[in-house]
C-alpha cells in the first residue's frame, strides 16, 4: 500500500518563503513533502480566463501527481492563487484533504488592483469553503473566518531562523568614515572573531579598489556581526552613533596616519562617546576622548569596557567636545589676524 503523503504547495522557493521555518518543521515528517512554485507563476495562473487557467492547473496536477511517491492524503495552500492548482490535485485525488495557511488578508493587497482584489476574494472564498484545516496567523484571521460562518486554527509565526544574539551581552561599535587603504583590516578581523558579541557599524562609504586581494578586508564583508551602511549624510550619522556605546578608529599603524587627528573622535565626543584607537600618536592631541589599545586583545577589553554606554552617555565629555568650536580653536589665528590689522574684534 503506498505511503500517506501531504504535499506542501510552496508560493516560493523554501529560501524566500515567510513561513519557511513553518514549512521546515512539517517537512520533518517522513510522509510530508514540498512542491516548488510551478514554471507559470501562480498568480499568472490566477489572472487568466477561468478555462484555460484550469487547463494549466490540471497539467501541473498531472505532473505532480506522477512525481508523488504515495497516496495523497492533504494538499497545503497558503494563498488563493494557489486555490486552482489544489483544486485540480484534489479533483484527481477526492479523498485528499485540503489545509489552507492564511497569514494576510490577501484580497485587500496594496498591489492588487480592483479586479484582481475581487477574484482573490473569490479564490479565498473557494479555498476557504473546501478546506478541512484552515491555519491563521492572527486572532483577527480567524474572527473573520467565524463571521463568514467558518473555523480556523490560530497557529501564529515561528522565526526559529532569525539570529538572536544575547541582547544582554551586546557591545556597540561605530566606525564613521573613510573605509578602504587606511583601515586596518586584519585588526577588524581579530576583534570581531574574538568577540561575538560585538556589532560594529560602519558608517561610510567602503572602497573595493583599495582593498582588493585582501583577505581580511573580504572575510569583514561577509562578518554578520559588521554591519555596512555605506555613506550616511551627518543628520543620519549622528542617529547612528547614539545607537552606539562606544567609537572606533581601526586605522592601520603607519606613518601616514600616526600624525593624524581624525574628525571622528570630536564627532562621538560630541554625542557623549569615547574613541578605541590603535597606538597613533596623533590622537592623544585629543586624549581627553580616546582610549589608546597596543593590539585586537586590548582591543577587545576597551570594547567590552564600554558596553551599555550609550544608555549613560559620558555629559563631561559631550560638553567638552561642543568647547571645540571653530571660533576658539582658531583663537591664534584670530590673534595673528588682529595684529596684521586684517580684523578688528
Amino acid at each position: 500500500m503506498p505511503d500517506p503523503r501531504a504535499l506542501l504547495l510552496l508560493p516560493r522557493p523554501l529560501e524566500g518563503f515567510i513561513l519557511a521555518d513553518q514549512a521546515r518543521d512539517l517537512l520533518r515528517a517522513d510522509g510530508v513533502v514540498a512542491a516548488d512554485p510551478p514554471r507559470i507563476p501562480y498568480g499568472a495562473v490566477a489572472r487568466l480566463p477561468t478555462a484555460l487557467r484550469d487547463r494549466v492547473a490540471g497539467t501541473t496536477a498531472r505532473r505532480l501527481l506522477r512525481a508523488l511517491d504515495g497516496d495523497l492524503r492533504a494538499v497545503a495552500i497558503f494563498h488563493p492563487v494557489q486555490w486552482p492548482l489544489a483544486r485540480a490535485l484534489l479533483a484527481a485525488r477526492p479523498a485528499a484533504e485540503l489545509w489552507y495557511g492564511r497569514w494576510d488578508r490577501y484580497e485587500a493587497a496594496y498591489d492588487a488592483s480592483p479586479p484582481m482584489r475581487a477574484r482573490l476574494a473569490a479564490l479565498h472564498e473557494q479555498a476557504a469553503a473546501r478546506s478541512a484545516l484552515t491555519f491563521v496567523a492572527s486572532g483577527k484571521l480567524a474572527e473573520l473566518e467565524r463571521a463568514a460562518g467558518r473555523e480556523a486554527q490560530v497557529v501564529g509565526l515561528a522565526a526559529d531562523s532569525f539570529p538572536a544574539p544575547d541582547p544582554g551581552s551586546a557591545v556597540i561599535a561605530v566606525s564613521l568614515g573613510h573605509l578602504g587603504w587606511r583601515t586596518d583590516w586584519a585588526l577588524l578581523r581579530a576583534v570581531a572573531e574574538r568577540m561575538p558579541e560585538l556589532v560594529l557599524l560602519l558608517v561610510g562609504a567602503w572602497h573595493d579598489d583599495e582593498c582588493a586581494g585582501d583577505a581580511d578586508f573580504a572575510w569583514c564583508r561577509s562578518a554578520p556581526n559588521l554591519v555596512w551602511l555605506g555613506r550616511r549624510s551627518d543628520d543620519e550619522a549622528a542617529r547612528l552613533i547614539l545607537c552606539a556605546d562606544v567609537g572606533i578608529l581601526p586605522f592601520r599603524v603607519e606613518p601616514f596616519n600616526d600624525a593624524a587627528l581624525p574628525y571622528r573622535i570630536l564627532k562621538y565626543a560630541c554625542l557623549g562617546r569615547r574613541t578605541i584607537s590603535p597606538e597613533l600618536a596623533g590622537v592623544h592631541t585629543w586624549g581627553r576622548a580616546v582610549t589608546t589599545v597596543p593590539d585586537a586583545d586590548a582591543f577587545v577589553a576597551a570594547l567590552r569596557a564600554q558596553a551599555g554606554a550609550r544608555l549613560a552617555p559620558d555629559a563631561a565629555l559631550r560638553a567638552w567636545a561642543l568647547e571645540q568650536t571653530a571660533e576658539r580653536v582658531n583663537a591664534p589665528l584670530w590673534e595673528r589676524l588682529r595684529a596684521l590689522g586684517i580684523a578688528s574684534r
